[in-house]
C-alpha cells in the first residue's frame, strides 16, 4: 500500500469510527436521556424486626450515618480519625432510624438500610441522600441476636477504603490504605458472641471514587456462620 492509499484508509477508518460512536451515543442518549448517577439501587428499608444473613453468611442489614469530613489513610492517621470524638457516645449508641447527632456545627442523620448484595454501597447510599463520596468517614452500626453463645467465631471483612471494626465495644479489626473492597481481606482474631444481641460497628474512611464495605462472621470451623439474626435500633432478643 503506498504512502497516499495508507493516509486515505487512515482517514476513512477514523471517519467512520468516529460517525459509528456519535451515532451509538445518539441512541443510548435517546433511550435515556438520564442515565442514573449511581449503580443500580440496591438498598432498601428494612422490612420486619430483623432478619438472617445472606447464604454465604453476609450481614446485610445496617444502620448507617451520613458521611462527615475526613482525610488520609494511613493507619496512624485513620487511627487518629476514628477516636475523635465526633458525637456523644460514639462508641456505645444504637441509633435508631432517623435519629440526628451533631457533628462540626451540622446535623447528620442516621439511615437503616438493608442491601440486596454481600455489600453495602456507601457511594450510593451519600449519592442518594446528595451528601459527598470523598474524603468522607462512614459510622455503621448493626445488632448480630445470637440465640446461644458463640466461641471460636471470627469477623471477616472488606471495605473501600480503610475501616476500623468493633464487636460489643472492643476493637477487633482494622485495615488501612486505599484499597478495594476484598471479601474477607480482613480476619479477626477469635472471639466470643454473648448469647443475645452483640453489637457490631465500623468506621470507615473513604479517600475518593467507589466506597462500600462487607462483613460476615465464620464460624470455628472456618465457614460462615448462620443461626442468628440481625436487627437494628431496637435490640431483638
Amino acid at each position: 500500500m503506498n504512502l497516499l492509499r495508507k493516509n486515505s484508509f487512515a482517514t476513512y477508518a477514523a471517519i467512520a469510527c468516529s460517525t459509528f460512536w456519535a451515532t451509538n451515543a445518539s441512541l443510548i442518549a435517546a433511550q435515556d436521556p438520564h442515565p442514573p448517577a449511581v449503580p443500580a439501587d440496591t438498598l432498601t428499608k428494612p422490612v420486619g424486626p430483623s432478619k438472617p444473613p445472606s447464604a454465604d453468611g453476609f450481614i446485610q442489614r445496617w444502620i448507617v450515618l451520613e458521611p462527615t469530613p475526613a482525610s488520609a489513610l494511613t493507619q496512624n492517621a485513620v487511627q487518629a480519625e476514628v477516636h475523635k470524638e465526633y458525637f456523644p457516645d460514639q462508641f456505645t449508641v444504637l441509633p435508631h432510624d432517623g435519629d440526628k447527632v451533631t457533628v462540626a456545627g451540622k446535623d447528620l442523620t442516621w439511615h437503616a438500610n438493608d442491601t440486596k448484595n454481600y455489600n453495602f454501597d456507601l457511594y450510593q447510599f451519600a449519592r442518594a441522600l446528595d451528601k459527598a463520596t470523598s474524603n468522607v468517614l462512614f459510622w455503621a452500626v448493626t445488632i448480630v441476636n445470637a440465640p446461644q453463645e458463640m466461641k471460636d467465631v471470627r469477623l471477616a471483612i472488606g471495605s473501600n477504603a480503610a475501616s476500623v471494626w468493633w464487636v460489643n465495644g472492643q476493637e477487633v479489626i482494622g485495615i488501612y490504605g486505599d484499597r478495594q473492597t476484598v471479601i474477607d481481606d480482613g480476619v479477626s482474631k477469635r472471639l466470643t458472641l454473648k448469647k443475645g444481641p452483640n453489637i457490631i460497628r465500623v468506621a470507615v474512611v473513604n479517600g475518593g471514587g467507589a466506597t462500600d464495605f462487607c462483613a460476615r462472621f465464620f464460624d470455628a470451623q472456618d465457614k460462615p456462620l448462620k443461626g442468628y439474626t440481625i436487627s437494628v435500633g431496637d435490640v431483638h432478643h
